[in-house]
């Protein structure tokens, strides 16, 4: 384990953490809205809990220097779409167990990881296929992603 992989093991936990605050300080009407997205908070929130381990999974391949697959941006939305149809009408207590149980799963993960693994690179489909390190996935993508999403629930909690 290094102290960056502690650093951003953190950074996901305190992600995820503010993606339940926000579905639980969610009114009953305030869950039967749309958010920026166009899905239910609890949909949002149970998109991000299901996207850690295959965003985490993704980083820690790399990390290890695994092959890993072309993910291009069209097979990402049509996981989104499919999600969305799926899951729309999800339960907040659902998503949320699921949200207690990934998100501190993945973070352990990435928490082991030594400095070396956090700067293997691989080429990101999605972004062009630029060469992004586990690092960068983790901080951009596994981090960033809840931070996106649960800012969004958060604004219809807000309403």
């Amino acid at each position: 384990m290094s102290e960056r992989a502690a650093e951003l093991a953190s950074k996901l936990e305190s992600a995820n953490a503010a993606v339940i605050a926000a579905l639980e300080s969610c009114t009953d009407e305030q869950l039967a809205k749309k958010c920026e997205e166009g899905w239910s908070p609890a949909c949002t929130g149970h998109h991000v809990a299901l996207s850690h381990g295959g965003i985490g999974g993704l980083a820690i391949a790399i990390a290890n220097g695994q092959p890993i697959p072309a993910i291009t941006m069209d097979m990402i939305n049509a996981g989104n779409a499919e999600h969305a149809e799926k899951y729309g009408n999800v339960s907040r207590e659902e998503t949320l167990a699921l949200l207690r149980t990934e998100g501190p799963k993945i973070a352990e993960q990435v928490r082991a990881l030594t400095d070396e693994q956090l700067a293997r690179t691989a080429p990101m489909a999605f972004a062009g296929g630029q060469e992004w390190s586990a690092e960068q996935v983790i901080e951009r993508v596994l981090i960033g992603h809840p931070m996106e999403h649960g800012a969004s629930i958060k604004a219809v909690a807000a309403s």
